[in-house]
C-alpha cells in the first residue's frame, strides 16, 4: 500500500445517489488473472460509449482532470456486489480519497485493506464543499495527519477511525500490520510450543 499522509490534487464530484460497484467496475472487467487493466475499466460505461468513443460530458473525461484524486461523491457509493476490482481499479486510476456521507459496507472495507481513504462527512458538509466547485471539479487537499481537508473557502476536520488512519499514514494493509509484531509472534509461538511440545508430533525436534 502506498502511503498517506498529506496530498493535495483536483478533486471531481459525482453527486449521483447509489453509485454501485457495477457501474464502477463493469463485469467484463472482472475475468483477468491479475490485476492489470482495471484503469480502464473504472467507470467504463460512464467514460465510454458503446462504440468505444470517449464521451466528453462525463467529467473524469475533461482535459482539466486528468490528474484526479479525490472523488466527492453522493450517498450510497459503492453500493452492490463485494467487487474488490472497483478500488483496485481506482487506485490504478490514480484516485486517492473519496469523500461522501456514506459508502457501501464491503466497499468501505476493502478500499480499508488496499489503502484507498474514505471519508464520511455529514451531509451539510458535503454540500458546503460542493459549493466550493467551478464546474463540477476544484482542487482539495487531505490532510490525513491532522485531520483536515481543504478546497476553496471550505476548511474543516474530519474523524476517522483510528486504526484505518493509522493504516493509511503508515502504508500497510493488514498482512504488513500483523507483520510488525512477527517477533513477538514468534517468541510467543516458541513458549507455548515449549510447554505443550506434543502438538508438534512425537517424532519433532522442534520445542
Amino acid at each position: 500500500m502506498e502511503r498517506f499522509l498529506r496530498l493535495s490534487g483536483r478533486a471531481a464530484a459525482m453527486p449521483a445517489a447509489n453509485i454501485d460497484t457495477d457501474v464502477i467496475m463493469p463485469k467484463a472487467f472482472l475475468k483477468g488473472i491479475d490485476r492489470s487493466g482495471l484503469a480502464l475499466g473504472l467507470f467504463h460505461d460512464l467514460r465510454f460509449d458503446e462504440n468505444g468513443a470517449v464521451r466528453d460530458d462525463f467529467i473524469l473525461n475533461r482535459t482539466d482532470m486528468t490528474e484526479t484524486r479525490f472523488l466527492l461523491v453522493g450517498p450510497n457509493f459503492g453500493c452492490g456486489s463485494s467487487r474488490e476490482h472497483a478500488v483496485w481499479g481506482m487506485l490504478q486510476y490514480g484516485i486517492r480519497g473519496i469523500i461522501g456521507s456514506s459508502y457501501g459496507a464491503i466497499f468501505a472495507d476493502n478500499a480499508a485493506n488496499n489503502g484507498l481513504l474514505l471519508l464520511s462527512l455529514p451531509t451539510t458538509e458535503i454540500a458546503a464543499l460542493m459549493a466550493e466547485l467551478d464546474e463540477g471539479a476544484g482542487e482539495m487537499m487531505v490532510d490525513l495527519d491532522a485531520q483536515r481537508i481543504e478546497m476553496g473557502g471550505y476548511a474543516a476536520g474530519f474523524d476517522i477511525d483510528p486504526t484505518t488512519r493509522r493504516a493509511l499514514m503508515l502504508g500497510l494493509d493488514r498482512i504488513g500490520e500483523t507483520l510488525m509484531y512477527a517477533d513477538r509472534i514468534r517468541a510467543f509461538e516458541k513458549a507455548y510450543l515449549g510447554r505443550k511440545p506434543w502438538l508438534m508430533g512425537a517424532d519433532s525436534d522442534e520445542q
